[in-house]
């Protein structure tokens, strides 16, 4: 008579699906949010390593150094992209492109430049609470 127990094995080749669709929409959000209001809003951050940590967390992949790494990263990548895509879809409203074609064409110094001048200092100090936020929770082995 076969045993009914549980399958004990996880899905090993799941958590990075996973981690991308969480990283896109993610970023996806911040961008859509804050060009509705019209701010950066830095505290979206926090709100993108919460998402990254559980899709990861979804996709089986256990608390420790990777997840934590994965969390922190993402959300540094996530917050890089969200502020060059709000950059280059206010720049390129103004000169009639569309947010990618503007976002193609704009460089680095530009793009800096112009986040440079969008953030105000509390969207700057949200971006290392969220790194500390990620590392932390990404280490925990219960969560």
């Amino acid at each position: 008579m076969p045993s009914p127990a549980v399958r004990t094995r996880t899905v090993s080749w799941l958590w990075p699906v996973m981690y991308l669709i969480g990283a896109g929409t993610a970023l996806l959000a911040w961008v859509f949010f804050a060009l509705m209001t019209g701010r950066q809003l830095g505290w979206m951050a926090i709100v993108v390593a919460l998402e990254l940590l559980f899709m990861l967390r979804l996709g089986t992949l256990r608390g420790g150094v990777l997840r934590a790494l994965l969390v922190a990263g993402g959300t540094l990548l996530v917050t890089a992209l969200a502020w060059w895509s709000i950059a280059s879809a206010w720049l390129g409203g103004s000169m009639g492109l569309t947010p990618w074609e503007s976002a193609l064409r704009m460089g680095p110094h530009l793009a800096w430049t112009l986040v440079g001048l969008a953030n105000v200092t509390a969207d700057w100090l949200w971006l290392p609470v969220a790194l500390v936020f990620a590392i932390w929770l990404g280490w925990q082995k219960r969560v």
